[in-house]
């Protein structure tokens, strides 16, 4: 039997990266696709929605969904996104635990890997990340510690890798050893998507991280974006499309109001710019943006409310 040079089977299959806010998840994501999908900001729980980037290789395709961050609930919203991340963790094949080299393990690892221990279906792979900002000691510290941590609570990781995705490094390694891992079967999504989610939820992710970028801390949990409406303005010549965009941004309370509004109004002219840039490479067109700021009272506790703005 010559089974030596049969070429090996095409995979394709779901991975999400877990892991405490701000280890790392959103950045890797963007290295492995190669293009910004989910947003990055360095702020707890601002990945809201299921955002996949498609990892396309000769030999595998590579889907990977975003979850939000698993975290003890305070609100409703914060249960709904638990359960979210338990239903993602059962439905794909790989799951990546994302561990920043240059952070002690802590209590909030161990919840995650603890939660991690239960799925059943999943293979496990453990991601020591952030390796530009140590020495490789203190690399190697962080790899026996993630070893340990998945012993005593009694389950193999299927890799254990080190990888920096601000430099670049062994983030295609990572990839190479991903894609052993999921099933065998043909391309889940036609070549060249990268992303499958709506690009109106994209567009309204790319203002929220542009809204929440420098203000005070009270309001990460409390800002929603909606995109109203996405349309071609009419009129226009076949080569300078434009796009108008009209936008709701939510806060909880007035007082929340004022902060994203800023003094006479130069923060959110500010966000307008910022995600307007953005939204123009995403979409590849100029864009009209129209943003609103309304108050929606106290919206992550009232189930209409989390309803109407997509939660």
């Amino acid at each position: 039997m010559d089974g030596m040079n049969a070429t090996p089977a095409h995979r394709a299959g779901f991975a999400c990266f877990v892991g405490r806010p701000n280890a790392g998840k959103s950045t890797l994501t963007n290295a492995l696709v190669g293009t910004k999908v989910a947003i990055t900001s360095d702020r707890p729980q601002t990945t809201r929605h299921t955002v996949r980037g498609i990892v396309h290789r000769p030999d595998a395709q590579l889907v990977l969904v975003d979850t939000p961050g698993l975290h003890k609930p305070r609100t409703l919203l914060g249960e709904r996104l638990n359960d979210l991340v338990r239903a993602t963790w059962a439905e794909v094949d790989v799951i990546g635990f994302c561990l920043p080299a240059d952070q002690k393990l802590g209590p909030g690892d161990r919840f995650i890997a603890k939660e991690l221990a239960e799925v059943k279906r999943a293979k496990k792979v453990a991601i020591v990340t952030k390796t530009d900002l140590v020495n490789r000691e203190a690399v190697a510290q962080q790899l026996m510690a993630v070893d340990r941590l998945g012993r005593e609570l009694g389950f193999e990781w299927a890799e254990i890798i080190p990888v920096s995705a601000k430099s670049g490094d062994q983030v295609e390694l990572l990839a190479d050893l991903l894609a052993p891992l999921l099933p065998e079967g043909p391309d889940l999504y036609p070549d060249g998507e990268l992303t499958d989610e709506p690009e109106q939820v994209m567009v309204a992710e790319l203002i929220r991280e542009a809204a929440l970028e420098g203000v005070r801390d009270e309001l990460p949990h409390s800002l929603a974006v909606v995109v109203e409406e996405m349309t071609p303005r009419e009129g226009r010549p076949a080569d300078r499309p434009l796009i108008d965009v009209r936008a709701d941004v939510y806060v909880e309370r007035s007082s929340q109001k004022g902060i994203v509004i800023g003094p006479k109004g130069a923060r959110l002219k500010d966000v307008g710019t910022k995600s307007r840039a953005q939204i123009e490479a995403l979409l590849g067109t100029k864009v009209f943006l129209d943003l609103h700021v309304r108050v929606a009272k106290d919206w992550q506790r009232d189930p209409k409310q989390l309803r109407r703005l997509g939660f």
